[in-house]
């Protein structure tokens, strides 16, 4: 593995879903976030994107591929990327990516990634079909497309 002084930077994949801070509390003795707080922020991320798209109620039903490729600092600004990959009649799955930048303002660096699968549901919580069409802003999220810009 490369330092992260000398990866390039790279750039997120889909579009940015969340941001946030990592606090103290977020973190162990050693000052690093705990990696069950990055994945919430990716679960929240992909269920803000999912319900966007499925027009209503979600529920998180997998997270698949999850690899985490750098830590998380204390003072990082988490930002998270979502891209649909796979559209199903109840399902999405959905690409997540974490990026942290460094000390609030300094260098991006991916930490994490994975594959999260959401189902719509209804009031009773049973699976119910996605909308036909897919809700304005998310158009460019489906079928592996470049992000709008």
């Amino acid at each position: 593995m490369t330092s992260e002084t000398s990866e390039p930077a790279g750039q997120p994949r889909g579009a940015l879903a969340t941001r946030t801070l990592a606090m103290p509390a977020d973190a162990n003795p050693s000052g690093d976030i705990f990696g069950g707080w990055v994945l919430s922020q990716m679960d929240i991320a992909g269920g803000i994107t999912a319900g966007t798209f499925a027009a209503g109620r979600v529920a998180t039903v997998a997270v698949d591929a999850m690899t985490f490729h750098r830590p998380v600092y204390v003072g990082d600004v988490l930002c998270t990327y979502a891209d649909i990959i796979r559209r199903g009649r109840t399902s999405l799955a959905i690409h997540i990516e974490a990026w942290a930048q460094r000390g609030r303002q300094g260098d991006r660096v991916k930490v994490t990634q994975g594959v999260f699968t959401f189902v719509a549901i209804d009031d009773q919580g049973k699976p119910r079909p996605l909308p036909e069409v897919t809700v304005s802003g998310t158009d460019h999220l489906t079928n592996n497309e470049e992000p709008a810009v």
